[in-house]
């Protein structure tokens, strides 16, 4: 049946030298097998130009590659993105990503779970505090809340991964930023189409089609296409969903310069099975809430954005870079609140209409020269995102019918601004690379409220946040194939308009007393590169303070609160070694994220009017956040037919599911499968794989619902599942 039918606990001390012991072991091998240092594909001078929106890595692709950076970046090309993946979510393939937590919650109603070096870990549903972009355009709204499923990994380059403090670059609200770049039109052109299949009736359906007009002599404007499809019945009940996705890209180069047009739409619609408290899911953990099906909790999406960006060349050096977008998004969810709990005049109902309008720009200055015996990079600009929310909740029953829109208990205008000025500068010999920068990031909330009904009071308001974050790094080659990199500066994570939108205590208007969480990040690493081999290590230590934290989460309302300092200290190890046809890959974090002062919470409605309030003591671990996480791969290439043979571990630590550490999801161990084969027949490419995911069937949590009210923290894992692939490519 079509979805639109269905719509109407702590390590010791020994345990923790474990990762450090890594560390020095993996650093010592590479010392013993440095040999000589071919480039590689990440280092190719594939600048992004107007696309990226800020420098950061583009200036480091450009002049020398990641290698020569003064921060930690990865680069995930588009190729290992896609073969032998479904192609569906970002968790498929950057797993081998360190620092970078990325689950699917197997709820499409909710998107990813993402958090970079625990930032954005507080996140229930969306993406906070870690700053996405596809092709220039923010896919993170001004507030920092944003959404990955319009990311179209059929047609990607590359994903470029920022973590450290070198992240803060991209704004407020940046622990950590994902950029995906789509790829360009080349000659000769190439069509490229696939299907996937899998358990719980999944499919996928994607055509790519790339080329460049005109003559390789006076090339024309180049084009990319991607049209995707996907549904999936979902591995519990009222969990189906559907997505489609088009995007496309035009580009010419003029004399100096380039103009880039780039197009999105997406839609989806998916079922909500909400998460599992903890004895239904030591029960049953492929049954759902109870509460889902009644209300029969669904999610609607659909977004349309449209980008254009051009750069200009002026000689000696200089270049002008702007860069313009737009967009319209428009959501519709209805949630499991009953009808008891809508009572309060002060409630907003349980169906969520958002239509969204957002738009924005960055203007940027460069240029390029010697200087001093090295390459000096320089660059300035002004960024600026809009965002303008008409909100309106609705109660979700009838009568005695639930799950369907009813009378109106809100109706809000909520919008948010900033205008960030930043400059950046790099200074790179062979031996050494000085790196720094500094945003000001200034965002402004204003909120109007237009259903003031009895005790229902004025909810308007508005606030402003006002942040400097500078950041300082430094690269120094030990020996043509050991590099020492190290990093610092200010991070800065302001509230949500949804964060804000309510005070504690029942009161009417903003969140005032909600300020933004400042912090300083620092990171020492060292990375190495020989004939065979690809490692790095990286220690981070950051230092937070006024951290956000839910203060209450009961009848259907969140309200937030500030709650001192935090403390997240970790190591990340990373390496790829080839060995004839056989390639290891690995990814390991540690991490301990904890609380370094107590503050108090709330488990009952109108806090903190109530008692009693329970305190969350200093040392408490940080939810969301596994101390643990390994990838591990193996890759042979047989020889017979093209195939590749995969099989890979992906192990997780346990996750506290709430600030009280009253529960956590178990540690687990999955282990997956892969089978590709690919064939040249002249002009056709072919390519097939077979896939089985969690081979041994374990039981496990695959995320959380951070301190949920309900107490439905766990959102199953999936068990074995099989996904099959065919794809078809042709050069004309």
């Amino acid at each position: 049946m079509s979805l639109s039918h269905l719509s109407s606990l702590n390590s010791t001390h020994p345990a923790r030298l474990a990762p450090v012991a890594w560390a020095i072991a993996l650093m010592c091998a590479a010392g013993a097998q440095a040999q000589s240092v071919p480039a590689s594909a990440a280092e190719a001078d594939t600048d992004a130009g107007a696309l990226s929106p800020v420098v950061v890595v583009s200036a480091q692709r450009s002049s020398g590659g990641v290698w020569r950076g003064a921060a930690s970046v990865d680069v995930v090309g588009g190729d290992e993105l896609r073969e032998g993946q479904a192609q569906i979510n970002l968790s498929e393939g950057l797993g081998r990503v360190p620092g970078l937590v990325i689950r699917n919650r197997q709820n499409y109603a909710q998107d990813l779970q993402i958090s970079v070096r625990g930032y954005g870990a507080r996140a229930t549903f969306g993406v906070r505090g870690v700053r996405l972009f596809v092709d220039g355009i923010p896919a993170s709204a001004p507030d920092g809340s944003g959404q990955a499923a319009n990311f179209p990994l059929g047609s990607a380059d590359r994903i470029e991964v920022v973590r450290g403090p070198m992240a803060a670059l991209y704004g407020a609200s940046s622990g950590g930023a994902l950029l995906l770049y789509t790829e360009d039109g080349q000659q000769p052109a190439q069509w490229r189409t696939g299907v996937v299949a899998g358990s719980d009736g999944l499919w996928r359906a994607s055509t790519q089609l790339t080329g460049q007009t005109g003559t390789k002599q006076a090339p024309g404007w180049s084009y990319a296409l991607d049209v995707s499809g996907f549904a999936t019945d979902g591995t519990r009940p009222q969990s189906e969903a559907d997505r489609n996705t088009a995007n496309m890209k035009l580009s010419r180069s003029h004399e100096g310069g380039r103009t880039v047009l780039v197009f999105n739409r997406h839609s989806s619609s998916a079922l909500d099975p909400q998460g599992l408290d903890r004895a239904a899911f030591d029960d049953n953990p492929d049954q759902t809430n109870a509460g889902a099906l009644t209300f029969n909790t669904r999610k609607t999406v659909s977004q349309t954005q449209l980008g254009l960006a051009f750069e200009q060349a002026l000689g000696n050096g200089h270049k002008l870079e702007l860069m313009g977008y737009g967009g319209q998004r428009q959501v519709v969810q209805f949630q499991s609140i009953p009808p008891g709990a809508q009572t309060p005049p002060r409630s907003s109902g349980a169906v969520i209409d958002l239509d969204r309008d957002y738009w924005g720009w960055n203007a940027r200055w460069r240029h390029e020269g010697e200087w001093q015996g090295g390459r000096l990079a320089l660059s300035a600009g002004l960024a600026s995102d809009h965002q303008s929310d008409k909100r309106k909740g609705y109660e979700n029953f009838v009568g005695s019918t639930l799950g369907v829109q009813g009378k109106l208990r809100r109706d809000e205008v909520n919008r948010a601004q900033t205008l960030d000025p930043y400059v950046q500068a790099e200074w790179r010999t062979q031996d050494l690379t000085l790196m720094g920068g500094v945003r000001q990031a200034r965002t402004e909330y204003e909120s109007s409220d237009r259903y003031i009904v009895g005790a229902n009071g004025d909810d308007s308001g508005s606030k402003s946040f006002k942040g400097t974050l500078p950041v300082v790094g430094v690269r120094w080659q030990w020996s043509p194939t050991v590099q020492a990199f190290a990093s610092i500066g200010k991070g800065y994570e302001i509230p949500t308009l949804n964060e804000v939108a309510y005070p504690s205590g029942g009161v009417s208007g903003f969140n005032t007393e909600l300020i933004a969480a400042r912090s300083t990040s620092a990171e020492l690493g060292m990375r190495g590169r020989a004939d065979k081999l690809r490692w790095s290590a990286t220690a981070f230590d950051i230092r937070t303070d006024d951290e956000i934290v839910v203060q209450n989460n009961t009848g259907g309302r969140t309200t937030f609160q500030n709650a001192g300092r935090t403390l997240r200290q970790g190591l990340e190890l990373a390496g790829e070694w080839r060995i004839g046809d056989l390639t290891l890959t690995s990814a390991y974090t540690w991490m301990d994220a904890n609380y370094r002062d107590a503050f108090k919470t709330c488990v009952q409605t109108l806090c903190p009017n109530v008692n009693p309030q329970v305190e969350v003591p200093a040392g408490n671990r940080m939810p969301g956040l596994p101390k643990q996480q390994l990838f591990a791969q193996a890759a042979w290439d047989t020889g017979w037919l093209g195939s590749r043979v995969t099989l890979e571990a992906r192990h997780v630590g346990s996750v506290m599911v709430n600030d009280l550490n009253t529960d956590a999801a178990a540690a687990h161990t999955v282990f997956n499968l892969g089978v590709q084969f690919e064939q040249e027949r002249g002009d056709w490419t072919l390519k097939e794989f077979v896939r089985v995911d969690n081979l041994t069937d374990r039981q496990h949590v695959g995320s959380v619902i951070v301190n949920d009210g309900n107490k439905r923290f766990f959102e199953p894992g999936p068990g074995r599942k099989l996904l099959l692939g065919l794809e078809a490519q042709r050069r004309f």
